[in-house]
């Protein structure tokens, strides 16, 4: 299809391989096959993929879990083919160079396998204005979408999607549904760790100014600091790219911050660049915090502190609720919320001693 930046990530599966004489066999793996491993009904398997909230959820996970281990696929192809469904759902990134989202694409990806999706993935490129064009684009292609992290303006968003059954990640619009991870708790957390360390001037590094995401989390470090008393240098908005967390680093040495909040690991790497270009040590004379724990987060040196997002339970419960919004189009949005959890690593630690 013409649809720029667009990928078919569709997951193939199938049952148990039984070598035959002079050539292989695939046996179909049924749902009466898993209903006998689990120990139940086959309606019960049925409404685990298509009904989960009838499903005690620790028999759901063992069923799901099983149906993985032995290779089952619900049969959406042939309900697709009475519903006039294509069976496929759209994912649309802004960025796919961005290290977060690889991390929520397998996550999707995997969590669409289990319920017999494919997946088309779609890159905006990091160009906002493409979004909604890109999503115009699938009209027709797709049974719904997962749009992570969009920034295109809502009105524009909202113009592309019409009908088609959405899901938002860290995104809140109006009528939609979304899954967000809150990361306000770790945030501040992290912030009386440098508090309680001797911080009492922090650095925020603010991320694109389109970006929903930027602004909460810019809201949440200034809202900590305005309650622990804490003077607040406000930078940016900045690119979140590493060469934005490298202007942001040399914007930081303007100010007597010694600790720094940056929009992502990107930019917080780029930050640790620029201050070792410099010669600023790090955590000696600044403390530096991301946001993601991408896995360059771990690979620097110093190892970043930053907020852990829970990829995995972003990605399942978007294509969750994604099915339950195709299954029920009649029922309201729903909005979940995930929290991040504080990982304390080597980036931060006391200000230098006068």
């Amino acid at each position: 299809m013409g649809t720029r930046g667009a990928y078919d990530v569709r997951l193939a599966g199938q049952g148990p391989v039984d070598q035959g004489p002079g050539r292989s066999r695939v046996r179909r793996v049924t749902i009466y096959s898993v209903a006998q491993a689990c120990g139940v009904s086959s309606s019960t398997v049925s409404r685990a993929f298509s009904r989960p909230d009838l499903v005690n959820e620790s028999v759901r996970q063992r069923i799901l879990t099983t149906a993985a281990e032995m290779g089952y696929r619900p049969n959406r192809s042939a309900r697709a083919t009475a519903t006039g469904r294509t069976g496929m759902i759209g994912l649309v990134v802004p960025d796919i160079t961005n290290p977060f989202l690889p991390l929520l694409v397998r996550a999707v990806q995997r969590a669409a396998g289990l319920a017999d999706w494919s997946v088309l993935l779609v890159d905006a490129e990091g160009d906002p204005t493409a979004e909604s064009q890109l999503i115009t684009q699938l009209q027709g292609q797709v049974d719904g979408l997962i749009l992570a992290s969009p920034r295109a303006h809502p009105v524009a968003l909202r113009e592309a999607i019409r009908d088609l059954p959405c899901v938002l990640i860290n995104r809140e619009i109006a009528g939609l549904a979304s899954v967000i991870c809150d990361n306000s708790a770790a945030l501040a957390s992290i912030g009386d760790h440098l508090l309680e360390m001797g911080h009492h001037r922090v650095a925020l590094v603010g991320g694109p100014a389109d970006s929903w995401v930027a602004a909460q989390r810019a809201t949440t470090v200034r809202g900590w600091a305005s309650r622990a008393g804490v003077i607040l240098d406000d930078l940016g908005p900045f690119e979140a790219s590493f060469d934005g967390g490298r202007a942001a680093g040399a914007a930081l040495l303007t100010t007597d911050a010694t600790a720094v909040f940056a929009f992502d690991d990107v930019m917080a790497c780029g930050v640790l660049a620029e201050l070792a270009r410099r010669g600023v040590t790090v955590p000696g004379e600044r403390s530096v915090v991301g946001c993601d724990d991408v896995l360059m987060a771990r690979m620097v040196t110093p190892s970043l502190t930053t907020v852990t997002a829970p990829t995995d339970q972003l990605g399942s419960a978007a294509v969750d609720l994604l099915d339950r919004t195709i299954d029920e189009p009649r029922a309201g949005p729903e909005n979940r919320t995930l929290p991040g959890t504080p990982a304390l690593r080597e980036s931060s630690g006391p200000p230098a001693t006068p």
